[in-house]
């Protein structure tokens, strides 16, 4: 039996987005039968804290341009999933809260998720260390970028 090559550090983007692009095919399945987009889930699970966030931070946070944002935000409005108010602090901001229905939707449709998701290998602690492992790529990665210096 050889021995796997060893990984080439390229490698891990490739990972990462072939895992990203499965979890999405996954998700968009179980979202299309509620008839919404992965888009509006990811801004759905952004607002299921409660605390309501900002137009600018949503768009930020759901990899959303702020207009494509403004009309997800306009269809899940009119579906009842959320609201839009002027911030208490600074009238010049909105923030968009879900509505009971939208929380009701969240809870239902992460556990139709969960459920999926449940069979994996990754589930109990592994997926616990592999989300502790991604957070802290992230948290790597959102730093400065170092340059990379080049011998002559």
């Amino acid at each position: 039996m050889t021995a796997s090559p060893a990984r080439q550090p390229e490698d891990l983007m490739h990972l990462l987005t072939r895992a990203e692009r499965l979890l999405s095919r996954r998700l968009t399945a179980i979202l299309d039968a509620e008839g919404h987009t992965l888009d509006a889930w990811r801004v759905i699970t952004l607002l299921s804290d409660g605390a309501g966030h900002f137009m600018t931070d949503l768009a930020e946070q759901a990899f959303l341009p702020p207009g494509s944002l403004t009309r997800l935000v306009d269809q899940l409005v009119d579906d009842n999933l959320l609201y839009r108010r002027v911030d208490d602090t600074d009238r010049r901001r909105i923030r968009a809260y879900l509505t009971a229905r939208g929380h009701r939707f969240h809870q239902r449709v992460s556990a139709d998720i969960h459920a999926s998701l449940t069979g994996l290998s990754v589930a109990g602690g592994a997926q616990a260390q592999l989300e502790d492992l991604l957070a802290g790529l992230i948290d790597a990665l959102a730093g400065t970028p170092r340059a990379v210096v080049r011998s002559a």
